[in-house]
């Protein structure tokens, strides 16, 4: 369950990437073309801080796994040694 969601969480943060990159293009084409682009700007704020929580969602599903497998190896490990 937890590589699911950690698969899920991996294609959040390739496309709030992606949502990121394209927001920074759009704000630069309206700045270039002088056209106000504030609410463009607090898309990508809201972009850029949404991201941040997918990231930090990622490391920590990242570091449950990582003792999910410890867990299971410690298990292994002292099923093996009892044997």
């Amino acid at each position: 369950m937890v590589e699911k969601h950690l698969q899920q969480a991996r294609e959040h943060v390739a496309l709030g990437g992606q949502h990121i990159a394209r927001q920074r293009e759009i704000v630069a084409e309206m700045t270039d073309r002088g056209v106000d682009a504030t609410e463009a700007i607090r898309l990508l704020v809201n972009f850029e801080e949404s991201q941040v929580m997918h990231l930090a969602h990622l490391d920590r599903l990242n570091a449950e796994l990582l003792a999910l497998r410890g867990e299971r190896e410690t298990s292994i490990s002292r099923t093996t040694a009892a044997s």
